[in-house]
């Protein structure tokens, strides 16, 4: 049986406490800041502890004690879960509630059957007592836990988390305690009286600091001088006294081995706390453990990455990228300048942008290989050239080259890794103020460097982009100036070739001297084109009659077969274009199909008109094309199947000239049986 009168003031004292927090959550409960079931709860534990106080001055009725525990505990569960169902941010399975609901309550009826029959019992040595209060605070601590991790933290659901936390934490120390050693200790059944009045003291002080304030969200956190002075202190003292526990059971399950054991592993303690405190690499660990987990970090992360952004995506003057990344970075760490070594595409980083930091010269490069950059690379490591020797960012300073020392005031060099390859890094000058680097510092570099280094990237893949561009535009105009240059040839090479068989002949001379005259004028132009700065000529327009152009493109594609047949329109449309660019397309779909044509097959060339639209139709018997080569190939520019003998534009020529004066261009076509270019051109022009 238990002692008497200390355990009947512990619980006496408990059952005052938890009646007036009673009374202050009747009130908050009015004033709807707390719910029903935390009034129950309180109220169950003030008249627990009533009773146990009680039942000292009349031991028959403690057999009542393990049901009234149960409920007490029932009412705690109810309290919680209820509060975890108003409260969770996220969706909580229905068998969880039904779980522990259904746990206390089987474990209630297994009791009611089994101490309701007992006359007189030793609660301090019942086996079921001291598991029913095992299982129960488990329970407790996992209701607890849940309401802590799935409910926003207001302030007053962490204090309900806090104190039933403490009072089931403390019933699993009492009720473990006993389960080992056979018998529940009297000294701590004393205590839990006091112990849970406290938990409810301190639930009482915070509801009524709470009740003229608003709900907030709070956040436990500590000064950080506090912290760092006493890492090492705090980090003993917890490692001391778990290894004073461990002493005590070895002595007193060890036997005869069990002083020696506890000498043993008392001094190992003192040897770690001793090493703690020598070792700075420990201490700093230990530091940066804390400060991590427990403070408001030095940095707004939300607001340093926004204002990161935003700066480097701002539009920014060609080749100046390098300097606006530079001031991102520097005004981030409160650094007026630095300077950027990139890839210099011949193994090594040079200089290519500097602000507000001065150079010994521009010529300084580090090759690729050297200790240094592979720090960079591997490790990602930040160098700090000016820092102390025990301060950790000068560990591999030796690996710095020598230029770095030249540079006067180079505060640090952060790497600028880009889908883990290196493409430069970068160098920041020293700060007005003298700054110490954090582990937040180190972190926040590297993670602006890579930012950095994706934007720099991105600067670099567009200006390979826009030069790949421009030579791209200068191949296109090559090739249509080659294109027109190569019909021009052929002209001149057919007056050549004829020139020996009728240079007699007056009227082929005077033909030729046309045909010199014709290619001279179009070569002027051409040049006129290539030559023209600001905007490309105009070309040479004017109303031109479509039937003679069409006739004259015929006769310079009568040298081969087959020849093409021509029907032109009864009346004669004339429309405003380029003759020389109609000719040429005319003449290039012309000799197309006598290439893709037998020499006994046929080419209709045919012109109408309808409704104001001029059709043209090249029709052949040749060798035809396929769907898929029609729509995948033909229009492709510089895709010939000639086999060198074209550059695979004249079709695409073509479709974009009658693009240009309003027109449609199509092609119909059956492989092995021949092909139908159709020409549609509105006879005016729209604007």
């Amino acid at each position: 049986m238990f002692s008497q009168h200390i355990s009947s003031l512990s619980y006496s004292g408990g059952a005052i406490l938890f009646s007036v927090l009673f009374l202050v959550s009747l009130y908050t409960l009015h004033k709807q800041q707390t719910h029903f079931f935390l009034s129950i709860a309180v109220l169950g534990n003030a008249l627990f502890n009533f009773f146990v106080s009680f039942a000292y001055s009349s031991p028959k009725y403690l057999q009542y004690i393990p049901l009234l525990e149960i409920l007490k505990n029932g009412t705690w569960f109810a309290a919680i879960l209820s509060s975890l169902k108003i409260g969770s941010s996220v969706p909580i399975p229905k068998r969880f509630y039904w779980l522990i609901h259904g746990l206390w309550l089987t474990l209630l009826t297994l009791n009611i059957l089994v101490f309701s029959k007992s006359q007189s019992l030793d609660l301090s040595t019942n086996p079921i007592y001291i598991w029913n209060g095992l299982l129960l605070a488990i329970l407790g601590l996992v209701s607890v836990e849940q309401l802590y991790r799935n409910t926003d933290q207001e302030r007053h659901v962490k204090l309900l988390s806090i104190s039933a936390g403490s009072i089931f934490l403390y019933d699993l120390y009492l009720f473990a305690h006993g389960l080992v050693f056979k018998q529940i200790d009297y000294d701590l059944w004393y205590a839990r009286g006091a112990i849970s009045g406290t938990s409810a003291l301190l639930l009482t002080i915070g509801l009524i600091s709470f009740l003229n304030s608003p709900v907030q969200r709070t956040k436990l956190s500590i000064s950080r001088p506090i912290a760092f002075y006493t890492t090492s202190l705090t980090t003993a003292g917890f490692f001391l006294s778990l290894m004073a526990a461990g002493g005590y059971y070895i002595k007193l399950y060890g036997g005869s081995w069990g002083i020696i054991l506890q000498v043993v592993l008392i001094f190992s303690a003192c040897v770690a706390v001793v090493v703690i405190f020598v070792s700075r690499t420990i201490r700093t660990r230990l530091s940066v453990v804390i400060d991590k987990n427990f403070f408001h970090h030095k940095y707004d992360y939300r607001n340093e990455w926004l204002r990161l952004i935003h700066y480097l995506s701002q539009p920014s003057d060609e080749g100046d990228f390098h300097k606006r990344a530079i001031k991102a970075v520097a005004s981030t760490f409160k650094s007026p300048g630095g300077c950027i070594w990139a890839d210099n595409d011949s193994g090594g980083y040079w200089p290519v942008a500097t602000h507000n930091l001065e150079l010994p010269n521009m010529d300084i490069t580090e090759q690729k290989n050297t200790d240094f950059c592979r720090a960079l690379h591997d490790q990602e490591w930040v160098f700090s050239p000016g820092a102390d020797s025990d301060n950790q960012t000068s560990n591999m300073n030796e690996m710095l080259p020598g230029w770095v020392y030249e540079i006067s005031n180079l505060w640090i060099i952060i790497p600028l890794i880009n889908d883990d390859e290196l493409i430069g890094f970068m160098g920041l000058a020293n700060p007005p103020l003298e700054t110490q680097l954090t582990w937040e510092d180190l972190d926040l570099l590297k993670t602006v460097g890579r930012q950095v280094s994706n934007y720099i990237a991105r600067h670099v893949s567009a200006e390979q982009l826009v030069e790949s561009k421009q030579f791209d535009a200068y191949n296109k105009l090559t090739a249509f100036v080659m294109h027109d240059l190569k019909n021009l040839i052929a002209q001149q090479a057919l007056v050549v070739e004829n020139a020996a068989k009728h240079k007699e002949n007056p009227a082929f001379i005077e033909d030729a001297i046309g045909t010199i005259d014709n290619s001279v004028k179009r070569m002027n132009n051409l040049l006129q084109k290539l030559q023209q700065k600001d905007q490309v000529a105009s070309p040479v327009v004017g109303k031109i009659d479509l039937n003679k152009i069409l006739v004259d493109a015929c006769k310079k594609c009568h040298d081969r077969h087959p020849i093409p047949s021509l029907r032109l329109a009864d009346v004669a449309p004339k429309v405003t274009l380029d003759r020389d660019h109609f000719e040429m397309v005319m003449v290039h779909l012309i000799k197309n199909a006598q290439e893709a044509t037998n020499k006994d097959g046929f080419i209709d060339i045919t012109l109408s008109l309808n409704d104001d639209i001029i059709r043209i139709e090249v029709e052949d018997n040749g060798e035809g094309m396929s769907q898929q080569f029609i729509k995948e190939r033909l229009f492709k520019p510089f895709d010939t199947t000639k086999s060198g003998k074209g550059m695979g534009i004249g079709v695409y020529q073509t479709r974009e000239f009658i693009k240009s004066l309003g027109g449609d261009f199509s092609v119909d076509s059956t492989l092995g049986e021949g092909s139908l270019f159709t020409l549609q051109i509105p006879l005016h022009k729209p604007a």
